[in-house]
C-alpha cells in the first residue's frame, strides 16, 4: 500500500440531517444538551480531539436552524454541507466536499461518548487494509425473529458471528465515494456505510469497541449518556 496513503490527513463526516423521530422531541436529537454541552458539540468534539483528523464536514437538514447557533459552528475546521433525504444521500453529499485527503471517518453525530482509544485503534488499521473497517460490539443477547406482524417469535438465531455495527467507520476515500455512488443509484437502502462496501464485494475490518459508545436513540438513553460523559470526564 502506497505510503502516502497512511500519512494523509483524515476527514471526518458527520451526517446530522435526520430529525430523531424516536425520540418524540420538538427538537432533533443531537441538539439536547447533555452537561454543559449538545451531543453533537460533544461528538465534533471527540473527533476533534485526534491529531490526524484535520477537517469535519457537517451534513445538515434544509431546514436547520440549530447548528449555526452553537459556537462549534465557528471553528474553522468545520465546513458544513446539506444533506439529503436519506443518511446515504447526506454521506455522499458530504463525501462530495471532502479534499486533500484519502481516508475519511463517518461519525452518528447522536453518538458523543466515543473513547479516544477505540478512535486511534480504528485509524491504525489504515496501516494494514486498503478498505478500511469499524468499531463494532458482539452481541450478547439473545436475538429473535419475529413474524411478519412483529408479534410472535419465528425462530432464534444464533448469535456466534453477530455483531453491532457502530460508528465511527473509517474508509479509504476513492473507495467509499464509488460504492456510495453505486447503492444511491441502484436505490438500495442502507443504515451504515460498511454497507455499501459489503453490497459491492468488500469487506471492511471488525475493531472491537466499547458498549459506552452508546448511540441516543430513545429518551432514556439520556441518562445513561450523562452518566458516560461524567465518567469519562
Amino acid at each position: 500500500m502506497n505510503s502516502l496513503c497512511i500519512k494523509q490527513n483524515i476527514v471526518a463526516i458527520v451526517p446530522a440531517a435526520g430529525i430523531g423521530k424516536r425520540m418524540k422531541i420538538s427538537i432533533p436529537k443531537q441538539y439536547l444538551i447533555v452537561g454543559k454541552q449538545t451531543i453533537i458539540e460533544h461528538c465534533i468534539s471527540n473527533l476533534l480531539s485526534n491529531s490526524y483528523i484535520k477537517h469535519i464536514i457537517v451534513a445538515l437538514n434544509v431546514n436547520d436552524r440549530y447548528f449555526s447557533k452553537l459556537p462549534i459552528a465557528h471553528d474553522n475546521r468545520i465546513t458544513c454541507v446539506t444533506g439529503g433525504a436519506t443518511r446515504a444521500q447526506s454521506v455522499l453529499s458530504a463525501l462530495k466536499a471532502v479534499y486533500n485527503s484519502n481516508w475519511v471517518i463517518i461519525h452518528d453525530a447522536s453518538r458523543p461518548c466515543l473513547h479516544k482509544e477505540d478512535l486511534n485503534r480504528l485509524i491504525k488499521i489504515r496501516e494494514k487494509s486498503n478498505i478500511g473497517g469499524i468499531l463494532a460490539v458482539p452481541v450478547i443477547d439473545t436475538i429473535k425473529i419475529s413474524n411478519n406482524r412483529k408479534t410472535i417469535i419465528k425462530k432464534t438465531v444464533e448469535r456466534d458471528n453477530l455483531w453491532r455495527a457502530m460508528t465511527p467507520q473509517f474508509f479509504y476515500y476513492p473507495l467509499i465515494v464509488s460504492c456510495m455512488t453505486v447503492v444511491i443509484q441502484k436505490g438500495i437502502n442502507i443504515t451504515d456505510e460498511s454497507s455499501a462496501l459489503e453490497l459491492c464485494g468488500y469487506y471492511p475490518i471488525l475493531i472491537q469497541g466499547r458498549n459506552d459508545n452508546i448511540k441516543v436513540t430513545y429518551p432514556e438513553d439520556l441518562l445513561l449518556t450523562e452518566i458516560y460523559l461524567n465518567k469519562s470526564g
